[in-house]
């Protein structure tokens, strides 16, 4: 046990902790939910105490799972929900507001403004992103107009390096850093114009660290000795791009979750998409710094909970692998689960839900396969605009997340991509990446070959369809795609 890391995952609805190995032997686990704050239409906030505390009891369940001393722990790896904005008081460590949510669009005015002064391509050129509510500066803007003091900004693995150290440390990772539009893309630093442009005191923001590094130790943490250092930390698709060990150009990995993210790795230049993407950083460590295209679906497991809580054709999402598999294919049913608009390479909030070809021989299973091959052509649609950005064809799709399960789903999407597709062991990668950069900083783990040494492959996908059925098939999809805008 002398070489295990604590990995941290805060995502958007619970808070997780494991224990895992240098052999990804995963001794122990905890998980914790939390409130869903929703004061107004659009608004979507945490609290921090609740994050803060849903983490310690994480933390507890898992080690008392393990069964372990935790003394035995050599690193802490923190990955996080992205975007996600908390404002604390420096001398209490206590927020002074709610944390605003990634979701959260009561920003949504001072974009669109900022957009009508033609602010955005000159921002987009700093940062790699879209000018959207989305991203963190304008939430720290509001938060600015309605609370005042000493005060310090952080996104979530901020929030939770400055609690483990007890209040010593405010320092980020550059992959959450480029995520607030107040980061130079070229050099990891936070710009002073745009800085100036949202209105954001600089003495507020925490400094801009690597991914891998001991950042500082634990200090008066309930349930942790004193002494631990923290040393990795990454948003949370990229600890899943790394929990792939997606360390060469043109690689990539899909996350299957309730929506759907896809980044690929595109070198140590970054790239401004003409597709549709936005550009990220993929890591930072040590001196080497790695960029990613980046797209998102809105709705990909979500559509599933839909049959199954909407529709209620299924009891359980699992169910809907079974029932889909009792059809060939979707009878001519073809389903565009745009039912919270259409993300990447679309962009289209007012696109909604669309399902053709229904007949008096239709049936639940038919909607079920649909649902599926909708969600494998959402990704189709992304990685399409990623080749063309990119100019290479993919070699192979590195998939994770909870509907990676579904084997029926991923052979489809190997057969529509005309791509391999490759599930790993593990397929809880953003654990594993956060894992991974802790454990690089504190030896468990040498290098990045090191890494991909540790990863295991579960199982392979290979296409199947043919070329001129994957042709029809996508043409009827595009004409259908195009009926839901």
């Amino acid at each position: 046990m002398s070489n295990t890391i604590l990995s941290i995952d805060q995502g958007t609805t619970s808070s997780r902790a494991f224990l895992i190995d240098h052999d990804l032997n995963v001794k122990g686990q905890g998980q914790h939910e939390f409130r869903q704050i929703y004061p107004k239409s659009g608004w979507v906030e945490h609290d921090p105490e609740e994050i803060w505390m849903s983490t310690l009891a994480a933390i507890r369940d898992c080690l008392a799972k393990a069964k372990t001393d935790p003394k035995n722990i050599v690193g802490i790896g923190i990955t996080n929900q992205r975007e996600t904005t908390v404002l604390w008081d420096k001398k209490t460590g206590k927020p002074i507001y709610n944390a605003i949510v990634w979701q959260d669009r009561r920003t949504t005015e001072r974009c669109e403004q900022l957009k009508k002064d033609g602010l955005e391509k000159e921002i987009r050129k700093k940062t790699g992103l879209v000018l959207d509510p989305y991203f963190s500066a304008t939430k720290i803007g509001w938060l600015l107009e309605h609370h005042k003091g000493d005060l310090a900004f952080g996104t979530v693995d901020s929030f939770l390096l400055w609690r483990l150290t007890g209040g010593v440390v405010h320092a980020t990772d550059a992959t959450n850093a480029s995520r607030t539009l107040l980061m130079d893309l070229q050099k990891c630093e936070w710009d002073d114009e745009l800085c100036d442009l949202f209105h954001i005191p600089k003495n507020i923001l925490p400094k801009i660290c690597s991914c891998s590094e001991i950042y500082g130790t634990t200090k008066n943490v309930a349930g942790l000795p004193d002494g631990i250092p923290i040393a990795g930390m990454a948003g949370d698709q990229q600890a899943a791009l790394i929990g792939q060990a997606c360390f060469e150009e043109g690689e990539a990995k899909c996350t299957y979750g309730t929506g759907s993210f896809i980044l690929m790795h595109i070198g140590e230049a970054p790239q401004l998409s003409k597709h549709g993407l936005i550009t990220t950083l993929a890591y930072k460590i040590g001196n080497q710094i790695a960029y990613a295209f980046e797209g998102s679906a809105f709705i990909a497991g979500a559509a599933v909970q839909w049959l199954r809580d909407g529709l209620k054709i299924i009891k359980q999402a699992s169910d809907v692998e079974a029932l889909a598999s009792q059809v060939p294919d979707s009878g001519g049913v073809v389903f565009v689960p745009a039912l919270t608009g259409l993300g990447a390479p679309h962009w289209n909030p007012n696109a909604r839900g669309t399902i053709t070809g229904i007949t008096r021989g239709t049936t639940a299973a038919h909607i079920a396969r649909a649902a599926l091959e909708g969600i494998a052509f959402s990704q189709y649609d992304i990685l399409e605009a990623m080749i063309h950005d990119v100019g290479k064809s993919l070699t192979v799709l590195k998939v994770d997340g909870g509907a990676c399960k579904n084997n029926l789903l991923m052979q489809f999407q190997s057969d529509i991509l005309q791509v391999p597709i490759s599930r790993p062991r593990m397929v809880e990668t953003t654990v594993l990446g956060a894992a991974f950069l802790a454990g690089l900083a504190t030896g468990v783990w040498k290098d990045l070959n090191d890494i991909k040494k540790s990863w295991r492959e579960e199982k392979h996908f290979t296409p199947r369809m043919k070329n001129e059925e994957v042709k029809v098939r996508v043409e009827k999809w595009e004409k259908i795609l195009g009926r839901s805008f």
